[in-house]
């Protein structure tokens, strides 16, 4: 079966979800992960949203292309993909720790 909002087929929640028993808890969780991504993203030109319409994230980068995507994993793949190389987490634009210049 097949969501008709975003075309990704249905399937049970994530782990990530893991603890969420209503929708309310899920989006909390969803909005959190959302912050917390657009926080690493940030430095590698893209922000991270819930797509408003079922689980997920939107990914946008700042040209203003934006993916659906069905989870976190998802937004990795697709983050590196356009990137086209890896996302390195000792990378200072992941850790958030601005590179000292001497």
């Amino acid at each position: 079966m097949m969501c008709n909002a975003c075309g990704f087929p249905t399937r049970p929640g994530h782990w990530t979800d893991a603890g969420a028993d209503t929708a309310g808890d899920r989006l909390r969780l969803q909005m959190r992960r959302a912050k917390i991504l657009n926080k690493i993203l940030k430095g590698y030109g893209f922000s991270a949203r819930p797509p408003g319409h079922g689980p997920g994230f939107a990914l946008s980068s700042f040209s203003g292309r934006t993916t659906l995507l069905p989870d976190l994993e998802a937004v990795w793949i697709e983050a590196e993909r356009q990137l086209g190389h890896p996302v390195d987490p000792l990378d200072p634009r992941f850790t958030g720790v601005a590179k000292e210049t001497t």
